[in-house]
């Protein structure tokens, strides 16, 4: 069939709001004049019907249960993550605007508006699923895609441990970090797994404790019973109705959280988690994009420094705010796993440094002179 009569016979159905069950996609065809076999038909209804329910070709993609993120670059360059890295998939689209149709249809499913004048979006499905989509001509060629896909259940450490996230007996020392309240982060370029380790380990906070999420997407899925969950709200058109993570941070404060977590600290609310971890709320944690572990206090600084902190101030309330950095990466083969784990110090200038304690190790965690410091510290947990 011809794109010129299939996007007919898709305005045809769009217009009349009507679902595109085979008869219907039967009659909007003999009103163009055509007439098509039952077989003719019921394709035509399918590749309809994919466009306009679900997530259309990338559905299948999105279903895998080991499927993290679904990259669309172009038409025919549609790629995944299983967690061994980007693979090319065999899945295509008919053409860009195919892809941006799709793109549209799942930003106006998540409550937000696509277009020229809007060519951007950073949404959550109602699933759950973190979408992000791109417009031309900001985008080159063709509308790009992006989808994070948010599981319904917890990893456990153990699996990830079997999954080689974790080195063996790993779990171990992660645990008694949780148990010793001990604040941390979680830190980590992008795609390398630090919603699912954090979430993880609040899995294995105490059932008596109440923990309070603020996110800018809702990600984190611990498997705890006792779990407040707070999200970031854009603006509306009139530019009105803004909520921050900084906003939400302040409110979590005045709702009794036993352990405060901030999804991912990547701006202003810096200054108000670590007030809060310093007011005698241990065991708070949270994640930041950063490509090694001792680049983290330099990361904060700079979020500090944008939230009115000036270095001293941050350095100080860093100091008495963070124990520990955990630090994930990618192996040569796309493996993410637990590179590194860091404990804070002062340097004799007074600034917060990083200091290795345990390096990933084929047979477990093999421990650097930073140990010194983190193993009384676990022991305390016992």
């Amino acid at each position: 069939m011809s794109a010129v009569l299939l996007d007919a016979v898709r305005r045809r159905l769009a217009e009349s709001g009507a679902e595109p069950t085979p008869a219907r996609v039967a009659a909007a065809l003999r009103a163009q004049g055509r007439l098509l076999g039952d077989a003719e038909v019921l394709g035509v209804a399918a590749e309809l019907r994919s466009e306009l329910v679900g997530a259309g070709p990338l559905e299948r993609l999105l279903e895998d249960p080991g499927v993290t993120d679904v990259l669309v670059a172009a038409p025919d360059r549609v790629w995944v993550d299983r967690g061994g890295g980007l693979e090319l998939t065999e899945v295509t689209f008919a053409d860009a605007e195919a892809v941006r149709r799709l793109a549209q249809r799942l930003a106006a499913v998540a409550g937000r508006r696509l277009d020229d004048a809007r060519p951007w979006v950073d949404a959550r499905m109602p699933d759950g699923t973190r979408l992000h989509a791109v417009l031309p001509p900001v985008a080159v060629g063709s509308a790009c895609l992006s989808l994070r896909v948010v599981r319904p259940k917890a990893f456990t450490l153990e699996e990830l441990v079997a999954a080689g996230t974790l080195p063996p007996g790993g779990q171990r020392l992660l645990r008694a970090m949780v148990e010793a309240r001990l604040s941390f982060l979680v830190s980590g370029g992008t795609g390398t797994g630090k919603t699912t380790l954090l979430s993880a380990l609040l899995g294995l906070v105490g059932p008596a404790e109440r923990i309070v999420l603020a996110e800018d997407s809702a990600e984190l899925r611990p498997d705890h019973p006792h779990v407040v969950r707070l999200e970031t709200r854009p603006a509306n058109q009139e530019g009105a109705g803004l909520v921050t993570l900084a906003d939400l941070v302040r409110q979590a404060l005045r709702m009794r959280p036993d352990r405060l977590v901030v999804g991912e600290v990547r701006g202003a609310e810096v200054a108000d988690l670590l007030a809060a971890l310093n007011t005698g709320h241990e065991g708070g944690c949270g994640t930041v994009h950063a490509n090694a572990a001792e680049h983290v206090p330099a990361r904060l600084e700079a979020l500090g420094t944008a939230a009115g902190l000036d270095r001293a101030a941050l350095h100080s309330q860093l100091a008495a705010a963070l124990t520990l950095v955990v630090h994930l990466a990618r192996d040569r083969s796309g493996r993410r796993r637990v590179a590194e784990v860091h404990v804070l110090e002062r340097d004799p200038a007074g600034l917060v440094v990083t200091v290795p304690a345990l390096r990933w190790g084929a047979r477990g965690f093999v421990r650097e002179r930073g140990w010194e410091r983190l193993g009384p510290l676990l022991r305390g947990a016992r």
